[in-house]
């Protein structure tokens, strides 16, 4: 055993084993499959009709709806009120996500608290089932809760990953995890498509087997999440500041996070690598979050369609994030970074060009996308575990969080506010490569040694 600040910590050869790192990437395959199913392809354009339904309610076949809802007293066109649930729901992530960070770094079983929250989300995920008709106040609600939990279980979780892998192998295990979840939220997408394009011969509506595909994704993410958890469970908390404890929860928390807000000055590289984060991983958000939508409204395409569209993606980023892994164990990881972000400038240009109703020039976007998309991803968070200071890995991993999850609105604000300026959504995926180039630009600022010699970690072979 090792002491890190008095504090019993364990050896770290007994965590860093294949069984534990087999059992962490699971949770990347239980919550991909509601990221997938209901966050990429199906809750937006439906929460878009329950909320067409409400205002609109004699609307004929291929009408357009111009009428506005009213959000405590703010007019909301129909066609922004998925992206501002998203904004929304993320803002308020920012705030819960700290204190989870916070909380877990003192927590004595991180798993069992990784465990809480996703079955959380996983709950109000499979609750979508019960949206229909005009019932669009539901659906936001259980939207906020479900990305919030998924937004705290993932600090638990990302922050594992310093404690079972060690930091030359980071970069493989976090793409080999984020692999299997495409993996597995496409499997689950393959057959929703089949319910989806078979509903009349299985007896059921459309928008019932749009309720079940829901029902299907949180179901999924809580069945799965049980491999993590009892794989993990031996797994102990530790921290490398203790907080006195008669604080108490509340009080230990604050005095918590009051201690790594001063000390983030410390570690400018990590600070650095956070901005640029923030930047182009919103513009990752929104064309994830939106390219349902985009594809609908703006081209034309059905469910379904778009339904094959982000399974087409999915395999393809199982293939892109091993690729990416692998690109980075021979360049370093920053520089594998880089050239994904140039990347995904190029396809968001491609993107707007696609004529509506041309699905085969989309499927060629939605091979690209899925090609850079997961490694970008995965890269992102083992680059980032270099930068954690030793034992305070889930506090540091909220603020990483946050910037997924819960500061990735300017993103999909700028996207609601530019199609209600302009009542088009092909300038309002332009709106992303602003995002991308400032991320890159930072990015390149980042002196990766420096900061992991400053965090005091160990120096991987290649950064």
């Amino acid at each position: 055993m090792t002491t890190t600040s008095g504090q019993l910590r364990a050896d770290p050869a007994l965590e860093r084993t294949k069984g534990h790192q087999r059992a962490w990437g699971w949770y990347d395959w239980a919550n991909s499959a509601y990221v997938t199913t209901t966050g990429t392809v199906l809750i937006s354009p439906y929460l878009t009709s329950l909320a067409r339904n409400d205002a609109c309610p004699d609307l004929a076949s291929g009408e357009v709806c111009d009428a506005t809802l009213r959000v405590l007293g703010v007019p909301v066109a129909v066609g922004s009120v998925a992206p501002y649930t998203i904004t929304v729901a993320t803002v308020l992530s920012a705030l819960v996500l700290l204190f989870v960070g916070a909380i877990a770094d003192r927590h004595p079983r991180p798993t069992w608290l990784l465990g809480g929250l996703a079955w959380a989300g996983a709950t109000a995920a499979s609750l979508m089932f019960f949206l229909q008709g005009t019932n669009w106040q539901l659906g936001v609600l259980l939207i906020v809760i479900a990305t919030m939990c998924l937004g705290a279980s993932q600090v638990v979780y990302d922050a594992l990953l310093n404690r079972i892998a060690h930091p030359d192998d980071r970069d493989k295990v976090s793409s080999r995890a984020w692999a299997l979840g495409y993996l597995g939220g496409g499997l689950l997408l393959v057959l929703n498509l089949v319910v989806l394009q078979t509903y009349e011969g299985l007896g059921l509506t459309y928008g019932m087997a749009i309720r079940l595909s829901l029902l299907s994704a949180g179901l999924w993410w809580a069945v799965f999440t049980i491999i993590p958890v009892v794989g993990l469970r031996r797994i102990r908390g530790t921290t490398a500041t203790p907080v006195e404890r008669s604080e108490g929860v509340v009080g230990g928390t604050f005095a918590q996070l009051r201690s790594t807000f001063g000390e983030l000055r410390n570690y400018p590289q990590t600070l650095t690598f956070l901005l640029a984060y923030l930047f182009f991983n919103d513009g990752i958000q929104t064309v994830i979050a939106s390219a349902s939508l985009y594809g609908t409204e703006a081209l034309g395409f059905d469910t379904a369609q778009m339904t094959i569209t982000i399974l087409v993606v999915q395999f393809v980023a199982f293939f892109g994030a091993l690729g990416f892994g692998i690109v980075a164990g021979r360049l370093g990881a920053k520089r594998t970074v880089l050239g994904g972000i140039v990347m995904w400038t190029l396809v968001v240009a491609f993107a707007y060009f696609v004529p509506s109703g041309a699905f085969g020039v989309w499927m060629i976007c939605a091979v690209l996308i899925g090609t850079v998309m997961g490694g970008t991803q995965a890269l992102s968070r083992s680059l980032y575990s270099q930068l954690v200071p030793r034992g305070r890995e889930s506090e540091f991993f909220s603020f990483y969080q946050a910037m997924e999850r819960g500061t990735s609105w300017f993103g999909t604000l700028a996207f609601g506010l530019i199609y209600q300026l302009s009542g088009s959504y092909r300038p309002a995926i332009l709106v992303t490569i602003v995002f991308f180039v400032v991320g890159g630009l930072i990015l390149t600022r980042v002196r990766m040694r420096e900061g992991i010699e400053a965090a005091g970690n160990e120096q991987p072979k290649v950064v």
